[in-house]
């Protein structure tokens, strides 16, 4: 895969929505709603995107993050940021993931991922943008459904 795709891929280039851009200018105090019987709040959508972002950037860096035993343990328990403090924090920290996910596809895409023989840097950062891809699809509908879209810089892919 071509370093240029696979940014393309990270940014939300195309037919997506940038990553980051599903969480601008949204209040903090609508981030724990569950519209329409939502299994998860955006903040709990965020703290998971995190959590997998966070986990394949480690093994990206050559660490080897145990691997949790249910998928439940990625998702938040709490359905809601403490205060908009803490909301800004994770929408920062998330934010550096993204770039440093950039950071990493200008550089060498083969090679393997050490705690995972037989998978490439770039396949790791293929899945960052899928699984970026989709649970911010997840935080755009969520956000129309609280009546909180288009975001401040605008909500159109094109």
């Amino acid at each position: 895969m071509q370093s240029r795709t696979l940014r393309n891929a990270l940014a939300g280039r195309g037919a997506h929505v940038q990553p980051a851009r599903v969480f601008e200018g949204l209040d903090w105090r609508l981030v724990g709603l569950r519209p329409g019987g939502s299994p998860h709040s955006i903040w709990q959508i965020l703290g998971h995107m995190i959590f997998w972002q966070d986990f394949s950037l480690a093994q990206l860096r050559g660490e080897d993050p145990p691997v949790p035993e249910h998928a439940e343990e990625s998702w938040p328990k709490e359905e809601a940021p403490r205060d908009e403090a803490e909301w800004r924090r994770a929408v920062e920290r998330f934010i550096a993931g993204l770039d440093e996910a950039m950071r990493l596809a200008k550089g060498d895409l083969t090679a393997e991922i050490h705690a995972r023989p037989g998978r490439t840097r770039a396949e790791s950062l293929q899945m960052i943008a899928a699984h970026n891809s989709y649970h911010a699809g997840q935080v755009v509908l969520l956000r129309r459904m609280l009546g909180a879209w288009p975001p401040p810089g605008g909500g159109d892919t094109w």
